[in-house]
């Protein structure tokens, strides 16, 4: 496979580049150049692939989208078929466009698992405010703190021409994402025999600059508000968490905070990081893993192995769709194979090692990040012993409604004990999503997380 022209060359080079705590130097000219021609705004490779199978990025989807009743935009390509099927009996000869996650998928769910692989579309459109963000960033954004801060950075996408690991995680850190929005999504943590609860959230999220009232010394090392309030079931309902997310997260960690309807009252919680696991995800899942990485960066050496081809879970419109039920979707061991879709794309492959004497359940991490979002589609954790774990798949498409790719849903599965959990469902939801919400400073103060879980 041909290795994209930004590249440093070598791997063994990647593995050897020490982020010190000066600021490493941003790209020069003629790279940032290059998102003028060969490569999109945001720093994919325009062209097709050599084979054709991967199409040239011609500015993302063209057709008028219609929408569901709840704000879901329908399949634009409901008519295709899939092209073929993987499975455990024909996997081997698709070897080398699989992630491992997905191999040991394959072999753990041998008679129902399978990934149906459909017609490649690069369905990604980019506004021209990001465009213009990512050209700035190009210029002007360095690692600083040994790669765990930014320094000149503005808006979306750090390092539309990355040169080592690090960057290309910042980049799916900073992707574009709908600058401010509220979202109300379903989970599930199915048990062995397929029987789950459903889990609702409602979820706010604003970047830095679109908070109206942020004063200056407030937003410096700021990177975006979250917070969510569980609505169902019952016995949760009226919790709230609060998060500041910090750029710098070691020299300034995250500040979060919870509200317990129980309790009925505000407590900082700084353990909501790493490899802890909330009450939302069953032990399936690490603070980390959401949004299939978050967080701090230091625990682990990240080595940039290159880009690569892969099916990938991708234009899952199908997944998203209301007319689908949580009981044809949620299954035992795996998500129903029938309602997702798999495409062929470039991806960047990015190695997480853990550092001596840092401490986490995920000895390694093996990310594959799409080309023309920055999203990790998928992810593979390893335990302390070196073997396969926990295995991440991230079913997005892009919503022209919010002018980014979403998630139908993310899933992350345990191959030792056959679980996983889903989440991100919005099948069921009446009006999922709002990409039109403003928020003020006030609205994501610890302060207002009592009147928030009493609503």
């Amino acid at each position: 496979m041909k290795q994209h022209h930004s590249l440093v060359r070598g791997g063994a080079l990647f593995c050897a580049l020490l982020l010190t705590g000066n600021a490493l130097a941003a790209v020069s000219a003629d790279e940032a150049a290059q998102l003028q021609n060969s490569l999109t705004p945001i720093g994919a490779e325009r062209g097709a692939s050599a084979d054709g199978k991967i199409p040239a990025w011609d500015g993302g989807l063209k057709t008028q989208m219609k929408f569901a009743a709840n704000g879901t935009p329908l399949d634009p390509f409901a008519g295709e078929q899939p092209l073929f099927n993987i499975d455990a009996s024909n996997f081997e000869q698709y070897r080398e466009q699989l992630s491992p996650g997905q191999i040991a998928l394959l072999q753990r769910f041998p008679d129902s698992f399978r990934l149906p692989v459909y017609p490649s579309h690069r369905s990604v459109s980019v506004t021209t405010e990001v465009g213009a963000a990512a050209a700035r960033n190009a210029s002007s954004t360095r690692l600083i703190n040994e790669g765990n801060g930014l320094e000149g950075f503005a808006g979306v996408v750090a390092f539309p021409v990355p040169k080592n690991g690090l960057e290309v995680l910042w980049n799916h850190l900073t992707r574009n994402r709908n600058a401010s929005s509220s979202l109300i999504t379903d989970s599930a943590a199915p048990q062995k025999d397929g029987s789950y609860t459903i889990m609702t959230t409602q979820q706010y999220f604003t970047q830095r600059d679109a908070v109206k009232g942020l004063a200056a010394d407030e937003a410096r090392n700021i990177l975006y508000f979250y917070s969510h309030k569980i609505t169902a079931p019952s016995r949760m309902v009226g919790e709230v968490v609060l998060v500041h997310e910090t750029v710098d997260q070691v020299s300034e960690p995250r500040l979060s905070w919870l509200y317990s309807a129980g309790q009925r009252r505000v407590r900082r919680a700084p353990s909501i990081a790493y490899d802890t696991a909330g009450p939302t995800t069953a032990g399936l899942r690490t603070a980390d893993s959401r949004d299939m990485f978050n967080g701090a960066p230091d625990r682990y050496e990240w080595q940039l192995v290159g880009k690569k081809t892969l099916y990938v879970p991708y234009n899952s419109y199908r997944l998203a769709s209301p007319e689908l039920s949580y009981e044809t979707l949620i299954k035992p061991g795996h998500v129903n194979p029938d309602a997702t879709r798999y495409e062929l794309h470039r991806v960047w492959e990015v190695v997480a090692t853990l550092k001596p004497g840092m401490r986490h359940i995920y000895s390694k991490r093996h990310y594959f990040i799409d080309e023309d979002t920055w999203a990790i589609l998928e992810a593979d954790h390893y335990d302390s012993r070196g073997e396969l774990w926990r295995i991440g798949e991230a079913h997005s498409f892009y919503h022209p409604q919010g002018k980014a790719a979403v998630n139908a849903m993310e899933v992350t599965y345990d191959i030792n004990n056959g679980r996983y959990i889903a989440s991100g469902l919005t099948n069921e939801q009446r009006q999922p999503f709002d990409f039109a919400y403003q928020a003020s400073a006030s609205d994501y103060s610890p302060g207002a997380l009592r009147s928030k879980g009493l609503r």
